[in-house]
């Protein structure tokens, strides 16, 4: 695969750099650490740095040439809530933190491209290397945006690289239109009535009345939605009681809604709602739902998406372009920038058939190095592919 010579020469500075981010993991909007490590990297090859955006994000600009064309390229930073088990010397430093989804890597893709085009200088415009806190469930693209990123700095399209494991080392999947979901949380609150478990005819039971709402609620997708549309329904955590001869007071139900249209969303939320309150109040219950409107699905835009398959194409070849994959259930914030500007969401294969075949927000996670320069190279094509001299 034909990537850039020089970011070649680079790629074991790049390691390094991937995996001390990976031994020191930080949280949303924790991200000190990682953040000064990026902006002391783009300040030494000469690129203007602004810092404190949606608190540890940070935006680093590099123009060169007369055109006012822009263009933005986009990385996370933050880790997962998680206990890493890997033993590799690199292994997190952090107790119940790790780089589970490969931020460490997105993070260092992108230095590397923009070490390469502060180097090269090979096109004609600006680049915006855009550097996100929070993206694992704190929304620091949402907060980006809500502060004015693309006001402070103007961009014509905006394009981030996710690795995806599931896919072999080196092939892309850049698909027009809805390419990840929205993901809604809920809560279910069940208030039953307590007592001894020998005398249930005095007591109403909120662990029965939960247990029948998650049955129910899964009749939302086979039954109440048209079979052409999507949507996961998951509850996921059931807390109730604390002894095994005691009806407890309260049920508390966790889980999330996956769905692609506003249209769906409403539905679920109507749907679940109504089978919460009747199935409670058929047993002398009452339940509460809270539906909380997450992440938006993230819609790769057309005409951006075929400008991200050729540039992609011109580095890893154009039969390893995945151009109409199927959108998954997963979630990602790079759906509000997306919202905001034209652009395309792009994830790229580390598979190798080993260990960097293991899943994201898995314990055994690991970002596969030879990723970077690739991931690099896709980077930095795209912006001398669009801000052409």
């Amino acid at each position: 695969m034909p990537i850039y010579n020089r970011i070649a020469d680079f790629h074991p500075e790049l390691t390094a750099t991937r995996r001390d981010i990976h031994a020191h993991p930080e949280m949303g909007f924790q991200e000190h650490r990682t953040s000064a490590l990026v902006a002391q990297q783009l300040e030494s090859w000469g690129i203007e740095v602004h810092r404190g955006i949606a608190g540890t994000g940070l935006v680093g600009v590099l123009r060169n040439g007369t055109s006012k064309r822009s263009i933005g390229l986009r990385a996370d930073m933050d880790c997962l809530p998680m206990q890493e088990t890997n033993d590799m010397p690199h292994r997190s430093t952090v107790p119940g933190q790790m780089h589970a989804c490969g931020h460490d890597g997105h993070t260092t893709m992108l230095l590397g491209a923009a070490r390469y085009l502060a180097e090269t200088r090979n096109f004609d415009g600006t680049v915006h290397f855009i550097f996100q806190p929070a993206e694992e469930g704190g929304g620091g693209g949402r907060v980006m945006v809500e502060e004015g990123l693309f006001d402070r700095f103007p961009t014509d399209q905006v394009y981030a690289l996710h690795n995806d494991p599931e896919l072999p080392l080196g092939e892309a999947r850049i698909t027009p239109g809805p390419v990840l979901a929205a993901a809604d949380r809920i809560t279910i609150t069940v208030h039953g009535k307590g007592g001894h478990a020998s005398r249930p005819q005095i007591c109403i039971d909120p662990v029965l009345v939960g247990a029948q709402i998650v049955v129910a609620a899964q009749t939302i997708v086979s039954r109440s939605m048209d079979p052409i549309d999507t949507a996961v329904v998951s509850l996921c955590q059931f807390h109730a009681g604390s002894a095994g001869n005691v009806i407890p007071e309260i049920a508390e139900l966790n889980g999330t809604v996956r769905t692609f249209r506003t249209e769906v969303q409403d539905m679920v939320e109507a749907r679940l709602g109504a089978i919460v309150k009747s199935i409670a109040e058929a047993h002398g219950a009452r339940a509460e739902l809270a539906f909380t409107r997450g992440y938006p699905p993230t819609i790769n835009h057309e005409a951006e998406t075929l400008r991200a398959q050729a540039a992609a194409a011109a580095v890893l070849g154009d039969n390893r372009i995945h151009r109409n994959a199927p959108p998954r259930m997963g979630a990602e914030d790079f759906s509000y920038m997306l919202q905001k500007c034209p652009g395309a969401f792009i994830g790229i294969g580390q598979g190798d058939g080993g260990r960097h075949t293991v899943g994201l927000h898995n314990p055994r996670f690991d970002f596969n190095d030879d990723l970077i320069p690739l991931g690099s190279s896709v980077f930095a094509r795209l912006v001398e592919q669009e801000l052409k001299r």
